[in-house]
C-alpha cells in the first residue's frame, strides 16, 4: 500500500484496524477476565512486565503491517529500535499490549495501539480494546469513530465542574489553580485507552505523567485531533514523531475549546516548561 497519497489514509486506517483485531484475538487466547493470564511472564529492564502474548501480538503486527507498508519504518515497545527508521518518511508505531499489568491481572482495560506516521504526524490510527469490544479508529481528514460511531470530544457546559483521568496529584493541583471541581475518573491502566476516553467525550480532559513513549500515544493522538481535541506537551504544540528519543514529558489531552484555559495550569501543576 502506498503511503504517499492523502487519500490512502482511510485505507491505511482499515488496514491497521484489521491487523489490530487479529492481534487482539490472539492476545485474548491468553487473557482471563478477573484472573491471572495463562501467558508466560517476564520482567524487562526497569521492572515492566512482558508476556508471551505481548511478543506474539508484536510479531503478528510486524508481519501484517510490514507487508502492507513496505516503505515504512517500524517502532514498537517490544522490538529493538532500529535507527534506520529515522531516514524514512513513513513509520509504523505500535504497542502490542498497552496496559500489560492490567492484562496480566485480568483487568479488561488494555489495548492494542497502532499508527501510521508520515512526515512526523499520524495519518491513521487505531486503538483496539479487545476485552471491552471497542475499536477506536481515525484517518486524517476523515474523522474518528468507535465501533463505527463518530467520536466527538466534549467541552463542559459548566467550566467550574470538570471530569478528568490521570495522576491524581496533578489533576488536583490543576483543579485548585482553575478554581474548579475536578472529578477524577478511576485509574485507567492503558494510557492509549485513557486518551480515547477524552476523544469520545467520556471525560473532559486527560493527563499523562512524564513517563510515556511514542507507542503509547501516537494512535490516540490522531483520534483526539479528528474528534476536535489535541494532545500537547508543555509547549502547547502538537507532537511530532519519528525522533531519536521516543520518551515524552507530561502530556495534556483536551478539547480544542478548553486548551487555552487548561494549558497554563497544566504547566504549573506538572512543573513542565519551568
Amino acid at each position: 500500500m502506498s503511503v504517499d497519497a492523502d487519500q490512502s489514509a482511510p485505507a491505511a486506517r482499515d488496514c491497521l484496524a484489521g491487523a489490530a483485531r487479529e492481534a487482539g484475538a490472539l492476545a485474548l487466547t491468553f487473557f482471563r477476565h478477573g484472573a491471572a493470564t495463562s501467558a508466560r511472564i517476564n520482567t524487562k529492564a526497569g521492572g515492566s512486565l512482558v508476556t508471551e502474548a505481548d511478543l506474539a501480538a508484536d510479531a503478528l503486527l510486524k508481519a501484517r503491517l510490514g507487508e502492507a507498508f513496505p516503505e515504512a519504518g517500524w517502532l514498537s515497545e517490544e522490538t529493538v529500535d532500529d535507527s534506520d527508521r529515522l531516514a524514512r518518511r513513513a513509520l509504523i508505531i505500535v504497542d502490542p499490549i498497552d496496559g500489560t499489568r492490567a492484562f496480566v491481572g485480568g483487568d479488561p482495560r488494555w489495548a492494542i495501539s497502532a499508527a501510521l506516521v508520515i512526515d512526523g504526524r499520524p495519518v491513521a490510527g487505531v486503538v483496539h480494546a479487545p476485552a471491552l469490544g471497542e475499536t477506536y479508529a481515525a484517518a486524517r481528514g476523515a474523522g474518528a469513530e468507535v465501533n463505527g460511531a463518530p467520536l466527538f470530544a466534549s467541552a463542559p457546559v459548566d467550566q467550574r465542574r470538570l471530569t478528568a483521568a490521570g495522576p491524581k496529584p496533578i489533576l488536583q493541583a490543576m483543579g485548585t489553580k482553575l478554581g474548579a471541581t475536578v472529578e477524577i475518573a478511576p485509574r485507567v491502566p492503558s494510557l492509549a485507552y485513557r486518551l480515547c476516553l477524552a476523544a469520545r467525550g467520556a471525560i473532559h480532559f486527560a493527563v499523562a505523567a512524564g513517563n510515556s513513549h511514542d507507542w503509547d500515544v501516537a494512535a490516540a493522538d490522531l483520534l483526539l485531533e479528528e474528534a476536535g481535541a489535541c494532545l500537547v506537551d508543555a509547549s502547547g504544540e502538537r507532537l511530532t514523531y519519528n525522533r531519536p528519543d521516543v520518551r515524552r514529558g507530561p502530556l495534556l489531552a483536551t478539547p480544542d475549546a478548553l486548551a487555552p484555559r487548561l494549558l497554563d495550569v497544566f504547566r504549573a501543576a506538572t512543573g513542565a516548561g519551568a
